[in-house]
Protein backbone atom coordinates (compact mmCIF):
# COMPACT_ATOMS: atom_id res chain seq x y z
CA UNK A 1 0.00 0.00 0.00
CA UNK A 2 2.82 2.36 0.89
CA UNK A 3 4.56 1.65 -2.44
CA UNK A 4 1.37 2.49 -4.38
CA UNK A 5 0.89 5.75 -2.52
CA UNK A 6 4.47 6.74 -3.18
CA UNK A 7 4.10 5.93 -6.89
CA UNK A 8 1.13 8.25 -7.16
CA UNK A 9 2.61 11.09 -5.13
CA UNK A 10 4.59 12.61 -8.04
CA UNK A 11 3.12 12.34 -11.50
CA UNK A 12 2.04 14.18 -14.64
CA UNK A 13 -1.40 15.00 -15.98
CA UNK A 14 -0.87 12.42 -18.74
CA UNK A 15 0.14 9.71 -16.28
CA UNK A 16 -2.75 10.57 -13.98
CA UNK A 17 -5.22 10.11 -16.81
CA UNK A 18 -3.56 6.83 -17.79
CA UNK A 19 -3.80 5.58 -14.21
CA UNK A 20 -7.48 6.54 -14.10
CA UNK A 21 -8.11 4.46 -17.22
CA UNK A 22 -6.05 1.59 -15.84
CA UNK A 23 -8.04 1.63 -12.59
CA UNK A 24 -11.32 1.64 -14.52
CA UNK A 25 -10.24 -1.33 -16.64
CA UNK A 26 -9.15 -3.29 -13.59
CA UNK A 27 -12.25 -2.59 -11.55
CA UNK A 28 -14.94 -3.28 -14.15
CA UNK A 29 -14.83 -5.87 -16.94
CA UNK A 30 -17.40 -3.84 -18.90
CA UNK A 31 -14.93 -0.99 -19.42
CA UNK A 32 -12.86 -0.85 -22.59
CA UNK A 33 -10.96 1.85 -24.48
CA UNK A 34 -11.34 2.45 -28.19
CA UNK A 35 -10.09 5.03 -30.66
CA UNK A 36 -7.49 5.85 -33.29
CA UNK A 37 -3.97 4.69 -32.32
CA UNK A 38 -4.86 4.02 -28.67
CA UNK A 39 -3.31 0.53 -28.80
CA UNK A 40 0.10 -0.21 -30.31
CA UNK A 41 0.97 3.46 -30.69
CA UNK A 42 -0.09 4.28 -27.12
CA UNK A 43 -2.38 7.15 -28.04
CA UNK A 44 -1.65 10.27 -30.06
CA UNK A 45 -0.71 12.07 -26.82
CA UNK A 46 0.70 9.00 -25.04
CA UNK A 47 -2.15 8.62 -22.55
CA UNK A 48 -2.80 4.93 -23.26
CA UNK A 49 0.86 3.92 -23.57
CA UNK A 50 1.35 0.36 -22.23
CA UNK A 51 -2.33 -0.42 -21.72
CA UNK A 52 -2.53 -2.73 -24.77
CA UNK A 53 0.25 -4.91 -23.35
CA UNK A 54 -1.50 -5.02 -19.98
CA UNK A 55 -5.12 -5.57 -21.03
CA UNK A 56 -4.96 -6.96 -24.57
CA UNK A 57 -6.64 -6.01 -27.87
CA UNK A 58 -10.17 -6.90 -26.71
CA UNK A 59 -10.15 -4.05 -24.21
CA UNK A 60 -7.74 -1.61 -25.90
CA UNK A 61 -9.16 -1.37 -29.39
CA UNK A 62 -7.57 0.45 -32.30
CA UNK A 63 -10.25 1.69 -34.67
CA UNK A 64 -10.41 2.76 -38.31
CA UNK A 65 -10.06 6.48 -39.05
CA UNK A 66 -13.79 7.16 -38.88
CA UNK A 67 -14.97 9.13 -35.87
CA UNK A 68 -18.62 8.70 -36.77
CA UNK A 69 -18.18 4.93 -36.97
CA UNK A 70 -16.32 4.33 -33.73
CA UNK A 71 -18.33 6.83 -31.67
CA UNK A 72 -21.44 5.10 -33.02
CA UNK A 73 -19.95 1.75 -32.01
CA UNK A 74 -19.32 3.17 -28.54
CA UNK A 75 -22.96 4.26 -28.28
CA UNK A 76 -24.08 0.79 -29.31
CA UNK A 77 -21.78 -0.84 -26.77
CA UNK A 78 -23.10 1.44 -24.02
CA UNK A 79 -26.69 0.55 -24.96
CA UNK A 80 -25.72 -3.12 -24.73
CA UNK A 81 -24.47 -2.70 -21.14
CA UNK A 82 -20.76 -2.01 -21.65
CA UNK A 83 -18.89 1.03 -20.30
CA UNK A 84 -16.85 2.27 -23.26
CA UNK A 85 -14.23 5.00 -23.11
CA UNK A 86 -13.94 6.47 -26.60
CA UNK A 87 -10.89 8.60 -27.39
CA UNK A 88 -11.07 11.20 -30.16
CA UNK A 89 -7.64 12.62 -30.99
CA UNK A 90 -8.64 16.31 -30.98
CA UNK A 91 -11.86 18.25 -30.55
CA UNK A 92 -11.77 19.30 -34.22
CA UNK A 93 -12.11 15.65 -35.27
CA UNK A 94 -15.13 15.26 -32.99
CA UNK A 95 -17.12 17.32 -35.48
CA UNK A 96 -17.06 14.25 -37.74
CA UNK A 97 -18.99 12.44 -35.00
CA UNK A 98 -21.28 15.34 -34.05
CA UNK A 99 -24.31 13.59 -35.51
CA UNK A 100 -23.69 10.56 -33.30
CA UNK A 101 -23.10 12.68 -30.19
CA UNK A 102 -25.97 15.15 -30.67
CA UNK A 103 -28.64 13.08 -32.40
CA UNK A 104 -28.01 9.72 -30.73
CA UNK A 105 -25.97 9.77 -27.52
CA UNK A 106 -27.57 12.92 -26.10
CA UNK A 107 -31.15 12.12 -27.06
CA UNK A 108 -31.79 8.39 -26.68
CA UNK A 109 -32.59 8.45 -22.96
CA UNK A 110 -35.13 11.25 -23.44
CA UNK A 111 -36.64 9.88 -26.63
CA UNK A 112 -37.05 6.39 -25.13
CA UNK A 113 -38.86 7.65 -22.04
CA UNK A 114 -35.91 6.73 -19.82
CA UNK A 115 -35.49 3.21 -21.19
CA UNK A 116 -32.19 3.66 -23.05
CA UNK A 117 -29.39 5.19 -20.98
CA UNK A 118 -26.08 5.72 -22.80
CA UNK A 119 -23.27 5.39 -20.20
CA UNK A 120 -20.53 6.45 -22.58
CA UNK A 121 -17.37 8.47 -21.87
CA UNK A 122 -15.78 10.35 -24.77
CA UNK A 123 -12.33 11.83 -24.16
CA UNK A 124 -10.69 14.34 -26.48
CA UNK A 125 -7.83 16.81 -26.53
CA UNK A 126 -8.74 20.46 -26.88
CA UNK A 127 -7.05 23.83 -27.02
CA UNK A 128 -4.15 25.60 -28.66
CA UNK A 129 -0.64 26.72 -27.74
CA UNK A 130 1.20 23.84 -29.43
CA UNK A 131 1.51 25.13 -33.01
CA UNK A 132 -0.93 22.63 -34.49
CA UNK A 133 -2.66 25.25 -36.63
CA UNK A 134 -6.36 25.70 -37.26
CA UNK A 135 -7.17 22.03 -37.84
CA UNK A 136 -6.17 20.87 -34.34
CA UNK A 137 -6.16 23.85 -31.99
CA UNK A 138 -9.60 25.19 -31.27
CA UNK A 139 -11.57 25.09 -28.02
CA UNK A 140 -15.04 23.87 -28.98
CA UNK A 141 -16.15 22.52 -25.61
CA UNK A 142 -18.59 25.42 -25.30
CA UNK A 143 -20.42 24.05 -28.34
CA UNK A 144 -20.96 20.75 -26.55
CA UNK A 145 -21.96 22.49 -23.32
CA UNK A 146 -24.92 23.83 -25.32
CA UNK A 147 -26.39 20.31 -25.75
CA UNK A 148 -28.91 18.91 -23.23
CA UNK A 149 -28.49 15.24 -22.40
CA UNK A 150 -24.72 15.17 -21.96
CA UNK A 151 -22.28 16.13 -19.22
CA UNK A 152 -19.20 18.15 -20.18
CA UNK A 153 -16.06 18.07 -18.01
CA UNK A 154 -12.78 19.98 -18.28
CA UNK A 155 -10.23 18.62 -15.78
CA UNK A 156 -7.56 21.28 -15.24
CA UNK A 157 -5.49 19.67 -12.49
CA UNK A 158 -3.64 16.42 -12.00
CA UNK A 159 -6.11 15.46 -9.27
CA UNK A 160 -9.10 15.94 -11.54
CA UNK A 161 -7.39 14.08 -14.40
CA UNK A 162 -6.89 11.17 -12.02
CA UNK A 163 -10.22 11.12 -10.22
CA UNK A 164 -12.93 12.45 -12.58
CA UNK A 165 -13.06 9.39 -14.82
CA UNK A 166 -14.58 6.96 -12.28
CA UNK A 167 -17.68 9.07 -11.53
CA UNK A 168 -17.96 9.86 -15.25
CA UNK A 169 -18.15 6.14 -16.04
CA UNK A 170 -20.78 5.71 -13.32
CA UNK A 171 -22.98 8.41 -14.88
CA UNK A 172 -25.92 6.99 -16.85
CA UNK A 173 -25.65 9.84 -19.34
CA UNK A 174 -22.92 10.42 -21.93
CA UNK A 175 -19.94 12.32 -20.52
CA UNK A 176 -17.48 14.30 -22.65
CA UNK A 177 -14.07 14.95 -21.09
CA UNK A 178 -11.97 17.73 -22.63
CA UNK A 179 -8.24 17.45 -21.88
CA UNK A 180 -6.24 20.54 -22.79
CA UNK A 181 -3.15 19.56 -24.74
CA UNK A 182 -0.93 21.99 -22.84
CA UNK A 183 -1.64 20.17 -19.58
CA UNK A 184 -0.36 16.69 -20.45
CA UNK A 185 3.21 17.43 -19.39
CA UNK A 186 2.21 19.31 -16.24
CA UNK A 187 3.67 17.59 -13.19
CA UNK A 188 3.13 17.79 -9.49
CA UNK A 189 2.17 16.01 -6.32
CA UNK A 190 -0.96 13.91 -6.51
CA UNK A 191 -2.81 13.90 -3.21
CA UNK A 192 -5.48 11.29 -2.49
CA UNK A 193 -9.01 12.75 -2.52
CA UNK A 194 -10.59 13.35 0.86
CA UNK A 195 -14.00 12.58 -0.67
CA UNK A 196 -15.34 11.37 -4.01
CA UNK A 197 -15.31 14.10 -6.66
CA UNK A 198 -18.68 15.74 -7.21
CA UNK A 199 -18.91 16.34 -10.94
CA UNK A 200 -21.48 19.09 -10.41
CA UNK A 201 -19.20 21.32 -8.35
CA UNK A 202 -16.72 24.00 -9.33
CA UNK A 203 -13.56 24.43 -7.23
CA UNK A 204 -12.00 27.45 -5.59
CA UNK A 205 -8.35 27.14 -6.62
CA UNK A 206 -7.38 30.33 -4.81
CA UNK A 207 -9.59 32.22 -2.33
CA UNK A 208 -9.85 35.98 -2.61
CA UNK A 209 -11.99 38.97 -1.76
CA UNK A 210 -11.41 41.65 -4.45
CA UNK A 211 -12.32 40.02 -7.77
CA UNK A 212 -13.44 36.62 -9.12
CA UNK A 213 -11.38 35.13 -11.97
CA UNK A 214 -13.57 32.39 -13.46
CA UNK A 215 -12.03 29.90 -15.87
CA UNK A 216 -11.52 26.23 -16.71
CA UNK A 217 -9.16 23.75 -18.36
CA UNK A 218 -5.93 24.93 -19.96
CA UNK A 219 -6.46 28.56 -18.95
CA UNK A 220 -6.27 27.77 -15.23
CA UNK A 221 -2.44 27.89 -14.95
CA UNK A 222 -2.32 31.31 -16.66
CA UNK A 223 -5.08 32.61 -14.41
CA UNK A 224 -3.30 31.42 -11.27
CA UNK A 225 -0.16 33.26 -12.39
CA UNK A 226 -2.28 36.34 -13.03
CA UNK A 227 -3.70 36.06 -9.50
CA UNK A 228 -0.15 35.99 -8.11
CA UNK A 229 0.75 39.12 -10.08
CA UNK A 230 -2.39 40.87 -8.89
CA UNK A 231 -1.62 39.88 -5.30
CA UNK A 232 1.77 41.56 -5.62
CA UNK A 233 -0.14 44.72 -6.52
CA UNK A 234 -2.46 44.42 -3.54
CA UNK A 235 -5.44 42.92 -5.41
CA UNK A 236 -6.76 39.73 -3.79
CA UNK A 237 -8.17 37.63 -6.65
CA UNK A 238 -10.29 34.53 -6.17
CA UNK A 239 -9.79 31.85 -8.84
CA UNK A 240 -12.76 29.65 -9.70
CA UNK A 241 -12.16 26.51 -11.76
CA UNK A 242 -15.51 25.58 -13.33
CA UNK A 243 -14.46 21.94 -13.93
CA UNK A 244 -17.96 21.07 -15.15
CA UNK A 245 -19.15 23.06 -18.18
CA UNK A 246 -22.50 21.33 -18.31
CA UNK A 247 -24.02 21.60 -15.81
CA UNK A 248 -22.44 24.84 -14.62
CA UNK A 249 -22.14 25.32 -10.87
CA UNK A 250 -24.30 28.43 -10.64
CA UNK A 251 -24.14 28.52 -6.85
CA UNK A 252 -20.34 28.60 -6.78
CA UNK A 253 -20.25 31.40 -9.35
CA UNK A 254 -22.90 33.48 -7.58
CA UNK A 255 -21.32 32.94 -4.15
CA UNK A 256 -17.92 34.07 -5.40
CA UNK A 257 -19.34 37.19 -7.07
CA UNK A 258 -21.29 38.02 -3.92
CA UNK A 259 -17.98 37.89 -2.04
CA UNK A 260 -15.83 39.89 -4.48
CA UNK A 261 -18.39 42.05 -6.37
CA UNK A 262 -16.32 41.89 -9.56
CA UNK A 263 -15.74 39.18 -12.16
CA UNK A 264 -13.50 38.33 -15.10
CA UNK A 265 -14.38 35.25 -17.17
CA UNK A 266 -11.47 33.66 -19.03
CA UNK A 267 -12.25 31.29 -21.88
CA UNK A 268 -9.87 30.11 -24.62
CA UNK A 269 -12.77 29.79 -27.07
CA UNK A 270 -13.91 32.58 -29.35
CA UNK A 271 -15.74 35.42 -27.62
CA UNK A 272 -18.90 35.35 -29.75
CA UNK A 273 -21.41 32.80 -28.44
CA UNK A 274 -18.84 31.48 -25.99
CA UNK A 275 -19.06 29.75 -22.64
CA UNK A 276 -17.70 33.03 -21.25
CA UNK A 277 -20.79 34.73 -22.67
CA UNK A 278 -23.04 32.22 -20.91
CA UNK A 279 -21.29 32.61 -17.56
CA UNK A 280 -21.39 36.40 -17.91
CA UNK A 281 -25.10 36.30 -18.70
CA UNK A 282 -25.81 34.17 -15.64
CA UNK A 283 -23.87 36.55 -13.42
CA UNK A 284 -25.92 39.46 -14.74
CA UNK A 285 -29.19 37.53 -14.39
CA UNK A 286 -28.65 36.33 -10.84
CA UNK A 287 -25.99 38.56 -9.29
CA UNK A 288 -26.49 41.93 -10.99
CA UNK A 289 -26.97 43.88 -7.78
CA UNK A 290 -23.83 42.32 -6.30
CA UNK A 291 -21.65 43.78 -9.06
CA UNK A 292 -19.58 46.93 -8.55
CA UNK A 293 -18.27 46.85 -12.14
CA UNK A 294 -19.23 45.32 -15.50
CA UNK A 295 -18.27 41.69 -16.05
CA UNK A 296 -15.06 41.41 -18.08
CA UNK A 297 -14.31 38.65 -20.61
CA UNK A 298 -10.93 37.44 -21.87
CA UNK A 299 -11.19 35.16 -24.91
CA UNK A 300 -9.28 34.13 -28.03
CA UNK A 301 -9.14 36.37 -31.08
CA UNK A 302 -11.92 35.74 -33.59
CA UNK A 303 -9.69 34.08 -36.17
CA UNK A 304 -8.79 30.51 -37.15
CA UNK A 305 -5.91 29.62 -34.87
CA UNK A 306 -2.59 30.67 -36.52
CA UNK A 307 0.29 28.26 -36.90
CA UNK A 308 3.14 30.74 -36.33
CA UNK A 309 4.06 30.73 -32.66
CA UNK A 310 3.96 34.49 -32.09
CA UNK A 311 0.66 34.83 -33.92
CA UNK A 312 -0.78 31.91 -31.94
CA UNK A 313 0.32 33.50 -28.68
CA UNK A 314 -1.21 36.81 -29.76
CA UNK A 315 -4.51 35.09 -30.54
CA UNK A 316 -4.77 33.29 -27.20
CA UNK A 317 -5.70 34.72 -23.79
CA UNK A 318 -2.49 35.39 -21.87
CA UNK A 319 -1.70 36.23 -18.27
CA UNK A 320 -1.21 39.91 -19.13
CA UNK A 321 -4.70 40.02 -20.65
CA UNK A 322 -6.21 38.64 -17.46
CA UNK A 323 -4.33 41.15 -15.32
CA UNK A 324 -5.44 44.03 -17.55
CA UNK A 325 -9.07 42.91 -17.40
CA UNK A 326 -8.90 42.66 -13.61
CA UNK A 327 -7.53 46.19 -13.43
CA UNK A 328 -10.39 47.46 -15.60
CA UNK A 329 -12.86 45.93 -13.16
CA UNK A 330 -11.11 47.04 -9.97
CA UNK A 331 -9.68 50.46 -10.83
Amino acid sequence: MGVSAKAESKTTYREAMREAIREALRSDDRVFLMGEDVGRYGGCFGVSLGLLEEFGPERIRDTPLSESAFVGAGIGAALAGMRPIVEIMTVNFSLLALDQILNNAATLLHMSGGQLPVPLVIRMTTGAGRQLAAQHSHSLEGWYAHIPGIRVLAPATIEDARHMLAPALADPDPVLIFEHGSLYNASGELTPPTAPIDLDCAAIRRPGTDISLITYGGSLPKVLVAADELAAEGIDAEVIDLRSLRPLDDEAIATSVARTHRAVVIDEAWRTGSLAAEVSARIVEWSFYELDAPVERVCSAEVPMPYARRLEEAALPQTADVVAAAHRAVD
